[in-house]
């Protein structure tokens, strides 16, 4: 699904709110680009990067817990230093979908003497009110603590209609109908939200534009919500498995040499959920024997 993608244009198409929300101050931001830092990034798809003339603020949205996030929020605060040393670095884990799972409440990375913390949010805790005053907050807004979900749904959709912004309003409408497939059904979702002020918006227009037409004109017949969410989740699915196949082959080539051909050839044919699990894996692998093991491993 498309949600950190979503979360990810919030952030770099209304920094000034997400600055406000997360550092305290409306400060102006800009974009950081992966590439900037000096060590290849291990999930750019996943990375939100902005910079103020004295603050970086690094921001990863999650769905759900991973095991690894503690690793990389380390890993990413090193490569920040050796790019900026100067600059006050902060560091946020928005987890979206409620969990029970305990990596929700992990905020530190330690290994022997090193001990890393970083800050999470988990928004099923955060109030509601203080998502429903900043245009950029009001997607949040409707995965946040509240006793009533469809209220407050129908509040968020009364504050983006007032929105003056023609272009913004959508971008608004387009980015809490996706994020609100979290915990709301689709029925909810159209009958409170108006589909006519997502065609404003230039993700959706984004996403036609993109190649992804198939998916959208064909959920078209049965809302625009249902189109974008398939052509988005498609055009999403493909980048993400080029982008994870490439990135692991390197990984595991510098993880442990040169690697057969025959493995390679393995790992060319992994679906993106293996893959996944292979990134996660490869992190305790010493040598070739233990790739070959891990494809075993998927044979029983």
């Amino acid at each position: 699904m498309p949600f950190d993608t979503t979360c990810k244009f919030i952030a770099e198409n209304f920094s000034g709110d997400i600055a406000t929300w997360l550092l305290g101050k409306p400060v102006a931001l800009s974009k950081i680009e992966p590439s900037e830092l000096s060590v290849e990034p291990i999930r750019a798809d996943s990375l939100i990067l902005l910079e103020s003339k004295e603050d970086i603020l690094h921001v990863e949205f999650q769905v759900g817990p991973k095991p690894d996030v503690p690793f990389r929020e380390a890993d990413y605060r090193l490569r920040l230093h050796r790019r900026s040393p100067e600059k006050s670095v902060r560091q946020v884990v928005v987890y979206l979908r409620k969990s029970n799972s305990p990596l929700v409440y992990q905020d530190s990375f330690q290994i022997g003497r090193m001990h890393h913390r970083y800050s999470v949010i988990r928004l099923w805790e955060c109030d509601v009110e203080k998502f429903l005053n900043l245009p950029g907050l009001l997607p949040f807004a409707v995965l946040s603590r509240t006793e009533n979900p469809k209220e407050t749904l129908t509040t968020v959709a009364r504050k983006i209609e007032a929105i003056p912004e023609e272009r913004k309003r959508g971008n608004i409408a387009a980015s809490t109908s996706l994020l609100a497939g979290l915990l709301y059904s689709k029925d909810v979702i159209t009958q409170i939200l108006r589909q006519d002020i997502m065609k404003e918006s230039t993700m959706y227009q984004a996403i036609k534009a993109e190649g992804f037409q198939e998916g959208v004109l064909q959920g078209m017949e049965r809302g625009i919500l249902q189109g974008m969410e398939r052509g988005m989740e498609r055009g999403m699915e493909r980048g993400m498995e080029r982008g994870e196949r490439s990135l692991l082959k390197r990984q595991l080539n510098r993880r442990l040499g040169a690697v057969s051909s025959e493995l390679i050839s393995q790992v060319e044919t992994l679906p993106l959920d293996k893959l996944e699990q292979l990134g996660e894996a490869l992190l305790n692998f010493r040598e070739e024997a233990d790739l070959s093991d891990w494809f075993q491993s998927l044979e029983q």
